[in-house]
C-alpha cells in the first residue's frame, strides 16, 4: 500500500499545528482556560511545569513538592509565565475546588495513591509512567477512572506523536504484512551510582511524606532524586522508567492486552553498587498469535537496528521501526521510507487539555485504560525476573495461576497514614 510522502506529511502536520494555534487562541480569548496544578516538580515534573505553563488555554496555578528548595526553584523558573501557589502536601492542594486538573510526576510509588486522591477530589489527571507501582494499583486506578468518568491521561507520549501514529496506521493497513513479533528495545548507557552511606535528610525535605506508603528507613542520597528509580520500594527499574515507552508502543501496534504467559531473566552484569534493579533484562510476553519481546541493556552506548531505544515490528513483507527519530518502513527489496518525528510531551499535554475542556475521556490519545496495561506488562517483567520463573496468568482475575510468591508481588503493604483512598 502506498505511504504518505515526507513532504505531504510535514505539510499536513504544519497545517494541523496552525489550525490548533488558532483554536487555542480562541479558547484563551473566551476565558476557557483549564486551571492546572503539578504534583512533583523534579526532573519530569519540571518539564510538566514548563509544558502546562506554556499552553495558551491552560493556567498553571499551583505546584506541590515535599522539597522546599525545589518548589522555590521551579516557581522562580516560570515566574515570567505564571505565579503559582506552593504546597508541601498535595492533599492540601486537592482541597482547592477551583483547580480542574493535576499532573503527577512523583516517584513511582506515589503515582496511583496521588491519582486516586485526585480523582476522589474531582480532578482530571495526567499521570506519569508507570501509572502504577504494582498490579493491584493498576486495577484500582482503571476502575476509579471508569467510575468517575474523568479524563486520565498516561505519560506515554508516543501515542500523541504524529510519526508514531502514522506508523501504527501503516501497520494496521498491512504495510509489512502479518506481524507475529515485536521487539521493544531499551538500551543505553546509565552509569553506576556507587555506594553511599545513610545520612540525615537535607534541610527543607519532608522525608516522611517522600517515603509515603513505603517502609520507613534512613535517608540515603542513593535512594533520592533520580536514583530512587533503582530501588524496589519506590521505583520499577528501567523497564518501568524508560522501557514502558517501548513496551507501550509495541503493545499498541500488536493490538494486545495482558499476555497469557511471561518469561524473564535479568540481573546485574555491569553494576556493583547500590542498585537493586537489573541493568540487563530480557522478557518474553506470550499471546495466542504473536510474541512481544523486551530487551534491556543499560551499559551500551551505541545503536541497534537504528535506535538507542525503539520498537521493531517483524512482518512477512518487512519491518517497521518506531523510535526517537521517527518511523522507518523497510520492505523487502525496497528503499526504506522514513517519517520524521520523536516523542512529543507537548502534544500529549495539548491532547489532555483538549479532552479536559470537553470533559470527554474518549478524546485522549493515551487513556489510562491503555496506560495501565502497558505499566502492568513492565511490572510483570519485573515479577518474573524476581521470582526466576515463567508466569502463567489468569487475565480476567489479573493474577498468576498457582504462584503465591509471584502474586504477593502484585500488591504491597501501605504504611499507616498513607493507605490508598477509596474512590
Amino acid at each position: 500500500m502506498p505511504t504518505i510522502s515526507r513532504r505531504s506529511f510535514i505539510q499536513a502536520s504544519s497545517a494541523a499545528a496552525a489550525a490548533y494555534a488558532v483554536a487555542g487562541s480562541a479558547h484563551a480569548a473566551a476565558g476557557d482556560r483549564v486551571r492546572h496544578a503539578v504534583i512533583g516538580v523534579g526532573g519530569q515534573g519540571g518539564n510538566h511545569v514548563k509544558a502546562f505553563a506554556s499552553m495558551e488555554h491552560c493556567e498553571l496555578v499551583a505546584i506541590a513538592d515535599v522539597d522546599a528548595e525545589r518548589r522555590e526553584q521551579v516557581a522562580k523558573l516560570i515566574s515570567d509565565k505564571a505565579t503559582v501557589k506552593q504546597y508541601e502536601d498535595f492533599r492540601e492542594l486537592l482541597k482547592d475546588e477551583s483547580i480542574q486538573s493535576v499532573s503527577i510526576a512523583t516517584p513511582d510509588h506515589w503515582h496511583t495513591p496521588v491519582a486516586l486522591a485526585a480523582l476522589k477530589a474531582g480532578k482530571h489527571v495526567y499521570v506519569e509512567k508507570p501509572c502504577c507501582h504494582n498490579m493491584k494499583e493498576g486495577v484500582l486506578l482503571a476502575a476509579a477512572q471508569k467510575k468517575t468518568g474523568l479524563c486520565v491521561q498516561h505519560g506515554t507520549q508516543f501515542r500523541s506523536t504524529q510519526a508514531a501514529r502514522e506508523g501504527i496506521q501503516q501497520l494496521r493497513d498491512g504495510v509489512i504484512g502479518t506481524v507475529r513479533m515485536a521487539k521493544a528495545i531499551n538500551h543505553q548507557f546509565r552509569g553506576p551510582i556507587g555506594r553511599k552511606p545513610d545520612s540525615e535528610p537535607p534541610a527543607g525535605l519532608n522525608y516522611d511524606m517522600w517515603l509515603g506508603p513505603a517502609p520507613v528507613r534512613p535517608f540515603s542520597e542513593n535512594r533520592f532524586k533520580y536514583n530512587w528509580h533503582w530501588h524496589w520500594d519506590y521505583g520499577t527499574g528501567d523497564i518501568g522508567n524508560d522501557g514502558v515507552h517501548q513496551i507501550d508502543v509495541a503493545r499498541w501496534g500488536l493490538g494486545v492486552g495482558l499476555p497469557k504467559a511471561v518469561g524473564a531473566s535479568g540481573g546485574q552484569l555491569f553494576y556493583n553498587d547500590d542498585h537493586e534493579t537489573p541493568d540487563t533484562q530480557v522478557v518474553t510476553y506470550e499471546y495466542d498469535n504473536c510474541y512481544l519481546l523486551y530487551e534491556m541493556r543499560l551499559w551500551t552506548d551505541y545503536l541497534l537496528e537504528g535506535h538507542d531505544n525503539g520498537v521493531v515490528y517483524y512482518g512477512d513483507k518487512g519491518t517497521l521501526e518506531i523510535g526517537r527519530n521517527g518511523t522507518t518502513i523497510k520492505l523487502i527489496d525496497k528503499e526504506p521510507q522514513k517519517i520524521e518525528g520523536g516523542a512529543d510531551l507537548a502534544a500529549n499535554v495539548r491532547n489532555f487539555l483538549d479532552a479536559v475542556k470537553e470533559k470527554d475521556p474518549s478524546k485522549l490519545n493515551a487513556p489510562i485504560s491503555e496506560g495501565v496495561l502497558s505499566s502492568q506488562l513492565s511490572l510483570l517483567g519485573n515479577v518474573a525476573t524476581r521470582v526466576g520463573r515463567k508466569l502463567t496468568l489468569d487475565i480476567d482475575k489479573v493474577e498468576c495461576i498457582n504462584d503465591d510468591e509471584a502474586n504477593k508481588l502484585f500488591s504491597r503493604e501501605y504504611r499507616k497514614g498513607y493507605e490508598l483512598v477509596e474512590v
